[in-house]
């Protein structure tokens, strides 16, 4: 697609001449002769990049460049000017000018102003692009009950100083709460720093946190600053805190005591200005019984309690959740679009997802990569993810019930020789080859047992004796 460039001079040879060099450099071109028609043809033709004379009659450059950029914020203006001063492009600026071109017009400054110019533009477009991208990878899905208590209590505890303890699963998006206070806090355009407890080893963490001095053990090459201060003026986001040491807990105690951290091997405590919030998936009050847990700390950091609820307690976000981790998987530069159907839907809510949301969002990926066809069905469920909680066919779940010994043996063979049939995807003879078994024991059992590929017609038919056939 072409660039759209609009030039607004009230020369004819300026608007004749940068026209010509536009166009053989492979731009869309418009021109407009006064201010008032160049911002009409602005509405209509929404170029990419403006130049503007400064002087006209009527309105002039700078009156111009003013209303447009009430139009349109993020309109790119270049200004022409027949004899600029610093006055003028000191004004040109404060009212959005990108640049200032002094007449007469120098080909190589303009074409390098406009290609400056244009790639500003794409920065931006990226960085709308990534804020986009961000805000729908962290943002909080579903309109059950228990998930609009909590971002109801998100909305009254954001705009606040308080610190949140925000506690649930494994999975279930504690993350994102810390992230959505975050970003709805006047505290938005500052750093968010996450810390994972649980991933640092207890003889880091301490240096991680609060920085380190050159020196001041080994390995430390140069004065690092820790996560508090690189969080200053932001939040820090203190993920899995129940992991933490109790040395470090206190020293995190303090900081919030007093706002200030210092560096290991230094001497010098300096001020902090940083909102805290902390999650973990542990029973706090267990662990201040357990003696693992400072209490102090547990009653500095739960000013505002939030649990996140498990994903069994809003089965009915779960169709929204599919919609929306399909349409990020299936975005530009990912999977190939496919549908998911009502009943895959269906079957999806119908189980249990020990993992929470992280674990339904990997089996979408995992569905979406690897069923057959153009339509994710529940036979692909099935087949790729089985039935968590309800014992699968052929499975292991019910074995237990079984009353006597021999038909315990038959019922786990069978549910054996199911397993590595739906791991091979039914290629009976990639299965035998695997199982270390002629491929026509391996028919006699399947037809013995009934087995049969999830949304097949019939039980497989016993295969000849000769082991060349296909499967």
């Amino acid at each position: 697609m072409k660039r759209r460039i609009l030039i607004v001079d009230d020369e004819p040879g300026i608007r004749a001449a940068l026209g010509q060099l536009l166009e053989f450099e492979g731009y869309d071109v418009r021109n407009a002769a006064n201010a008032v028609d160049g911002l009409s043809e602005y509405a209509r033709f929404r170029p990419h990049l403006v130049f503007m004379d400064v002087k006209m009659a009527g309105i002039d450059g700078l009156e111009a460049l003013r209303k447009l950029r009430e139009q349109d914020p993020n309109a790119v203006v270049v200004m022409i000017s027949g004899h600029a001063t610093i006055q003028t492009a000191v004004e040109a600026t404060q009212h959005g000018a990108y640049d200032i071109l002094e007449k007469p017009l120098d080909t190589d400054r303009i074409l390098v102003t406009l290609r400056n110019a244009l790639a500003h533009l794409d920065l931006s477009a990226e960085n709308e692009r990534l804020r986009d991208t961000v805000h729908s990878r962290f943002a909080i899905v579903g309109s059950s009950y228990a998930i609009r208590a909590v971002t109801e209590k998100i909305a009254l505890v954001a705009r606040t100083p308080a610190r949140v303890l925000v506690t649930g699963e494994n999975g279930t998006g504690k993350e994102l709460v810390a992230r959505a206070i975050h970003a709805q806090s006047t505290r938005a355009k500052a750093p968010f720093v996450e810390v994972n407890c649980a991933a640092i080893p207890s003889e880091l963490i301490e240096s991680e946190l609060f920085g380190h001095m050159k020196g001041s053990f080994t390995g430390a090459v140069a004065d690092r600053p820790g996560k508090f201060e690189q969080a200053d003026r932001g939040t820090i986001f203190l993920d899995e805190i129940g992991d933490m040491s109790l040395a470090a807990q206190a020293k995190v105690l303090r900081v919030l005591q007093d706002g200030v951290v210092t560096r290991i091997g230094g001497s010098k405590p300096l001020q902090v200005d940083v909102r805290v919030l902390a999650a973990t998936n542990k029973n706090v009050t267990d662990e201040i019984a357990a003696g693992r847990f400072r209490e102090d700390l547990y009653y500095r950091l739960n000013v505002v309690p939030i649990h996140v609820p498990p994903l069994r307690e809003r089965r009915e976000d779960i169709p929204s959740l599919i919609g929306h981790f399909a349409a990020q998987l299936t975005g530009p530069g990912g999977l190939a679009p496919r549908a998911i159907g009502d009943d895959a839907v269906t079957r999806l809510s119908q189980l249990d997802w020990p993992g929470n949301v992280r674990e339904l969002r990997n089996t979408i990926e995992r569905l979406l990569i690897l069923s057959p066809g153009p339509r994710v069905a529940s036979e692909d469920v099935d087949r790729l993810v089985g039935r968590h909680g309800e014992p699968v066919e052929g499975g292991l779940g019910s074995l237990l019930d079984i009353a006597t010994f021999e038909d315990f043996k038959h019922a786990a063979e069978r549910a054996y020789l199911l397993a590595k049939l739906r791991a091979f995807d039914w290629n009976v003879s990639e299965t035998a080859r695997a199982l270390d078994m002629p491929r026509s024991n391996l028919y006699k059992k399947i037809e013995r047992y009934g087995l049969n590929r999830e949304g097949a017609p019939a039980v497989l038919a016993a295969a000849p004796a000769d082991e060349d056939t296909d499967s």
